[in-house]
């Protein structure tokens, strides 16, 4: 499970660098270096939709990290639980390309993978 948590981690860098990335081109380094005082938020296509899938990303990451800690405890690290563990972070990797390129229907298909995969694990903590 250690190997999907740090995995899991380093997704949640990329979200957070994709969003950097795209938020700095369209506002600049002088904003982004600065307080950010203001309430601005992103026009640009590409900057919304990197903000809008790091907000979603933050929206599981707890989630899979209490029900992954869990599951390591428990020494449950196994069948369904692993199963739903790879599934989430799987799902997570591919749903950020699919969000930037604003591709529909798959999107939220790969949302609804990563959700069965909490779903998984929660089962795996149960039985």
């Amino acid at each position: 499970m250690a190997p999907l948590i740090a995995g899991s981690v380093v997704l949640l860098l990329v979200h957070i660098g994709v969003q950097a990335i795209t938020v700095t081109r369209e506002f600049g380094s002088t904003w982004n270096a600065g307080p950010r005082d203001e309430e601005l938020r992103p026009k640009g296509v590409l900057a919304g939709r990197a903000e809008r899938a790091l907000r979603n990303y933050l929206e599981t990451f707890p989630a899979f990290g209490i029900l992954a800690l869990t599951l390591a405890a428990m020494e449950r690290v196994d069948g369904l639980g692993l199963l739903g563990a790879l599934l989430w972070l799987v799902a997570r990797i591919v749903y950020l390309p699919l969000y930037l390129a604003g591709i529909p229907y798959w999107r939220s298909l790969v949302w609804s993978a990563a959700a069965v995969g909490l779903l998984l694990m929660v089962v795996r903590t149960i039985l």
